[in-house]
């Protein structure tokens, strides 16, 4: 040990051999960093819009919010415990599998390939190049008509594929974060540590200038003066509960990708503790933020400004009361780091899934492999093909809405797998135990269900919920599939 630690030509050659193992990298604040890193995107700059226009009054817009950071946090509680359980990679593919058996497990990992965390990016991604657009306005987002394209019609809507402008900066930010992710995990965490910081410190700052330099009368008297802050009791109804739940899916959305930490666990130091205290502290952080965001919002903005904003751009909106006419310019680059970071996270993390698929015969085979670097380097590849071409069509809140009924499917899923275990293997060590379990994670089940079958009623989000339960039901055959041509092999 000694003569490798006093000869650094001896410790770069141990260093370029094939690893048996992830290297255990992300200390607490890498992996609190990951956490926030992953959930802050473009999301809490823009969705605010879509929320106001479907809720109608302040007091709903921040219940959203509030709701969303509530749901987010018990679910954090209740998969700390089965983070400190299974500090392997794969992560909460890995608890279904342990709880619910292989079935369940493969039709996660089966959706997040298809859509969840390839969505997600997709997503973030388009995102990115639509801000990029602000800066450089030559990158449109209108199709090469030279290219070959065509319009699909969807439940969300019709969709345009092809290639843009915005498109092919969307598809390079994918790639170019894919192969930062490749040279290994100590450089993917130093991207995700840094923007990170970059990002939460412009949201504070947002935050700050919006309660102070930006605040003024007229968005205070017609955003929380009595009459305007809230509706009547008389309004409060059945069907406004399956409306308040389908304004949620963008809060959900700006909220997801907060469990992605438990993918890379194989790659956590002291895993057992700083896995479950890095869940709390990551969406602690974010959930702060998002509703301080929005306060903000509301003391600058009157809610009829904010469900008008252009472009939805509700943050450019708020900063410019501030910033004027340079505010766009200030908020584009604001969400261009935040984007770029979000889905560095989310590439980083989500390959460990498919590794983890991979080594049970349920991927294929090479993506199983850890490269010369310590990094799941098939997974990473194949993960930036499928996510290049979701990112041909475009489109962010169809995605979006595809995404988050899946997701919430399986949240529920995995935290019921929390009691399964408790009753099945009551004697596996435990580091952290689920706080106020058995209450706090059933009401965690309760509130994810409801919201789920609520996408499913309302009249807004039906269809893409159909087709997020589609696609997951679409894995069933696969897995069976997969089986048989695993055996025969």
């Amino acid at each position: 040990m000694s003569s490798v630690a006093a000869h650094p030509d001896a410790t770069r050659a141990e260093d370029s051999r094939p690893h048996a193992d992830f290297v255990r990298a992300l200390t607490l604040t890498d992996a609190t960093m990951l956490v926030a890193g992953s959930m802050v995107g473009s999301g809490i700059f823009i969705v605010s819009a879509d929320i106001s226009r479907t809720v109608g009054w302040p007091v709903w817009l921040l219940a959203a919010w509030v709701m969303t950071g509530v749901i987010t946090l018990l679910g954090a509680l209740a998969y700390g415990e089965l983070a400190g359980m299974f500090p392997k990679a794969g992560g909460q593919y890995v608890y279904l599998r342990e709880s619910l058996g292989p079935l369940v497990g493969f039709l996660y990992g089966w959706t997040l390939f298809v859509v969840i965390q390839t969505g997600t990016i997709a997503a973030v991604a388009v995102a990115f190049g639509r801000f990029l657009g602000v800066l450089i306005p030559s990158l449109t987002p209108d199709t090469f008509t030279w290219l070959p394209h065509a319009t699909v019609k969807t439940p969300g809507g019709s969709i345009e594929i092809g290639l843009s402008p915005q498109r092919i900066v969307a598809i390079l930010s994918v790639w170019v974060l894919t192969w930062i992710n490749l040279r290994g995990i100590r450089e993917g965490k130093l991207i995700q540590t840094t923007l990170t910081a970059i990002k939460v410190t412009a949201l504070i700052a947002l935050i700050l200038l919006g309660l102070t330099v930006g605040r003024n009368a007229t968005a205070l008297a017609a955003n929380f003066a009595p009459g305007h802050f809230a509706p009547g009791f008389s309004s409060l109804t059945g069907a406004f509960a399956i409306v308040f739940a389908s304004a949620m899916v963008g809060s959900l959305f700006s909220s997801d990708a907060w469990n992605n930490l438990t993918f890379a666990a194989a790659e956590v130091q002291n895993p057992r503790r700083n896995l479950p205290l890095a869940l709390v502290l990551g969406t602690g952080l974010v959930t702060l933020l998002y509703v301080s965001a929005n306060v903000s919002y509301l003391s600058v903005l009157p809610l009829h400004a904010i469900a008008t904003a252009p472009q939805d751009r509700v943050a450019t909106a708020a900063i410019a009361v501030v910033f004027g006419s340079s505010a766009a310019v200030i908020m584009a680059v604001a969400i261009l780091i935040s984007t770029f970071g979000c889905n560095n996270g989310l590439i980083l993390a989500g390959a460990r899934v498919y590794y983890a698929m991979a080594k049970d015969a349920l991927f294929f085979k090479r993506v199983g492999t850890l490269s010369d670097r310590g990094v799941p380097a098939g997974a990473l590849i194949v993960q930036a093909i499928w996510t290049t071409l979701l990112c041909l069509t475009g489109t962010y809140s169809q995605l979006l809405d595809y995404v988050i009924f899946a997701a919430l499917v399986f949240y529920a899923l995995t935290t019921v797998g929390l009691f399964v275990l408790r009753a099945r293997r009551p004697d596996v060590e435990r580091p952290y135990r689920a706080l106020g379990y058995p209450v706090l994670p059933a009401l965690y089940i309760v509130l994810a269900s409801a919201i789920s079958i609520a996408l499913l009623i309302a009249d807004k989000t039906r269809a893409q919920a159909l087709v997020g339960l589609g696609l997951v039901l679409i894995g069933v055959p696969v897995y069976y599939a997969w089986q048989r041509l695993s055996n025969s092999n």
